[in-house]
């Protein structure tokens, strides 16, 4: 592998954790192995290992497009990272926010809805 899977790599498993990053790599196929080698050195690689602003800042900037897209997996996904990128609860209510003004109520709505649940669902498996 590249340099940039390897920072990729080891970027993902930082924000997503090493749970999450073995189970998508146990699922991982012959068919999707190019996709996930795009996402690691893409997404993660290239974007998400820039120091130009922090991971929490990230973090919210990839949650209000997630939102604002109606990408609700991948929101649920990236609500769970803020554990580990330093995105506060209050963090995530703002950017949602900007996404009822920028994108529309209804997305907001309906993430705000994704993020009570996934901050629930953290809860009750915090140790």
């Amino acid at each position: 592998m590249t340099e940039r899977f390897d920072q990729g790599m080891a970027t993902r498993r930082t924000v997503l954790g090493d749970a999450h990053v073995d189970r998508a790599e146990a699922a991982k196929t012959d068919f999707d192995a190019p996709f996930q080698t795009l996402i690691t050195e893409g997404a993660w690689g290239s974007v998400w290992s820039r120091d130009t602003i922090s991971k929490r800042e990230r973090s919210m900037l990839t949650i209000a497009l997630l939102a604002g897209l109606g990408n609700d997996h991948e929101l649920a996904m990236h609500i769970r990272a803020t554990a580990r990128t330093g995105a506060s609860r209050q963090d995530v209510l703002e950017a949602l926010l900007h996404v009822a003004i920028y994108a529309g109520v209804p997305r907001a709505n309906h993430a705000i809805k994704i993020a009570k649940e996934t901050f629930a669902e953290m809860e009750e498996t915090r140790p």
